[in-house]
């Protein structure tokens, strides 16, 4: 997908910065949280995708800002135990998440939350966007999404998808596939990505929506075939690879992603500073040649809006398809 690189005004507006101006928030090197190490919570383990972003990012916002950055990892519940911890923590800088998209959808899958989304968070930024690609076993029969939509209306539920677990990025992507191309398929949940996908190579399952990120080695190795990636553009990294809406699904735009978060109350000018840090960061010829190489690409828009707008489609994904986490 091809998404402009923003402008350092474009960024704080969307960011809710005081001023469009370019100036930069008026705070010394070294002033926040009186200079102390900023912990970046990951919600999930090390080597997973927001981790990587974590230790990509992490050392550029610790020689922008003048003090250390230290990645820590708390995995956990869908990473509900991250963002639990981070909302209890003292509002000054010190303490900041980075999450992954499940941070949209937790709040309609989990009864109760220790944290409320809406208000317990101030969105600093929003990371790197990544496609999902929706593959299938080499050996499968279908070449096209109209071969997969073929096969599932004729045999409804006789066509399955895999995913790393009830409520995962995966199965949220397949829920609303069946939704909008209306056919029914096949959950199959695994615990982890991993085994999950390497019964599609296996072809024991034959579908699945994966990361561009993480499924990227075994397109261009041939172990998996791409039908079609999950975003408004095609993807720079799969430019061959048609998008769900030029196959035929309209509307089926799915992202992974990555928002860092402060806990609510944190002062505006450091929010600002947080926030335009970030902004460098990923503007940073190395993070964004690294981002690009797996088939990602800059997030420009507004973050908090993006998050309502995230929360608000997989809510009603949820509830339309009677999704649990059981």
């Amino acid at each position: 997908m091809t998404r402009l690189q923003p402008t350092r005004r474009q960024f704080l507006a969307a960011s809710g910065a005081a001023s469009a101006t370019l100036a930069w928030p008026a705070l010394a090197a070294g002033d926040i949280a009186g200079g102390k190490p900023i912990t970046l919570l990951v919600s999930y383990p090390a080597g997973g995708g927001a981790d990587a972003m974590a230790r990509l990012i992490a050392p550029k916002m610790a020689e922008i800002l003048g003090q250390p950055v230290i990645v820590e990892n708390k995995a956990g519940a869908s990473g509900t135990l991250a963002a639990g911890q981070v909302a209890r923590a003292t509002p000054d800088g010190s303490t900041l998440l980075l999450d992954a998209s499940s941070f949209a959808v937790n709040p309609a899958l989990f009864p109760k939350l220790p944290y409320d989304n809406d208000k317990s968070f101030v969105p600093i930024g929003v990371l790197a966007q990544f496609p999902n690609v929706l593959v299938c076993t080499p050996s499968f029969e279908a070449r096209s999404v109209a071969d997969v939509l073929r096969l599932a209306r004729a045999k409804p539920n006789g066509l399955a998808y895999a995913s790393s677990g009830n409520g995962s990025a995966q199965h949220l992507a397949g829920a609303l596939f069946e939704q909008l191309a209306k056919v029914e398929l096949t959950h199959v949940p695994y615990r982890g990505g991993g085994p999950a996908l390497n019964d599609v190579m296996g072809g024991q399952v034959p579908l699945f929506f994966a990361n561009v990120a993480s499924g990227l080695g075994q397109i261009q190795s041939g172990r998996l075939r791409p039908l079609a990636v999950t975003a408004a553009t095609r993807c720079r990294a799969l430019p061959e690879v048609p998008t769900m809406a030029e196959a035929g699904v309209r509307g089926h735009e799915v992202l992974e992603w990555n928002p860092i978060l402060a806990p609510a109350g944190i002062a505006p000018a450091v929010r600002d500073k947080l926030a335009a840090t970030v902004q460098r960061v990923m503007s940073d010829p190395e993070v964004l040649g690294r981002v690009r190489a797996l088939g990602g690409d800059v997030f420009t828009g507004d973050p908090a809006r993006f998050l309502r707008e995230q929360q608000t489609l997989w809510a009603r994904v949820i509830k339309e398809r009677g999704i649990t986490r059981e």
